[in-house]
């Protein structure tokens, strides 16, 4: 009978350490599964943050503009400017107004006005030069940039008044080429300047001299 008894309390004992066993397991399982889920978490907000922060600065919007002094205004879409302690010329990327002094060129329509309208752009504030990612020169050595009074783009406000077409467009120098083409075509609607004489506007330039 004795050695009964010492069975059953043996298997009690037994089956009782096994339960425990078991909890334990089961309880060190869930705390690792989620020790193992806090650290995904906060792998994946760290490297999210990373990823933002690496990407800000190539942001299309990112613009890293340059002060210049200006000289003189030479036509609607060309400067001079003091670059780097020496005159230089700019030529404005993207844009083509109407010829005034081009040699062995008649006077076009519309070409005084932008001459006269980017002279009052440029005078008018705090100049600023950008510089897309392809040449800063052109065959004529001339800079190639985008124009900013006040941190506001010449080139847009001479589009949307129909003084200038979006013009030479060459790659990689297209970072504001969507912008632009909506800026024309706004100006093209409502007809405004260049875009009020019908077949004036062409691919290769402007048609016509002033009589």
């Amino acid at each position: 009978m004795k050695k009964i008894l010492i069975s059953m309390i043996a298997i009690v004992l037994s089956i009782t350490l096994a339960a425990c066993g078991s909890n334990h397991a089961a309880k060190n399982h869930s705390d690792s599964n989620g020790t193992e889920q806090v650290s995904q978490d906060t792998q994946s907000n760290e490297y999210s943050q990373t990823e933002q922060k690496a990407g800000t600065p190539h942001s299309k919007n990112h613009k890293k503009l340059i002060d210049v002094t200006l000289d003189r205004a030479i036509d609607g879409d060309t400067i001079k400017v003091i670059y780097n302690g020496k005159e230089d010329t700019v030529r404005y990327l993207l844009v083509d107004t109407p010829e005034t002094k081009k040699p062995n060129s008649c006077v076009q329509p519309y070409g005084e006005d932008a001459s006269k309208r980017n002279k009052e752009l440029v005078n008018s504030g705090k100049l600023q030069l950008e510089f897309d990612k392809g040449d800063r020169r052109d065959k004529y050595v001339r800079l190639l940039a985008y124009v900013y009074v006040d941190g506001k783009s010449v080139q847009e406000t001479l589009l949307k008044e129909g003084l200038a077409r979006v013009a030479y467009v060459y790659e990689p120098n297209t970072k504001y080429i969507d912008q632009f083409r909506l800026d024309e075509q706004e100006a093209k609607s409502d007809k405004l300047s260049i875009w009020s004489k019908s077949g004036y506007v062409t691919n290769r330039g402007f048609n016509g001299c002033v009589k």
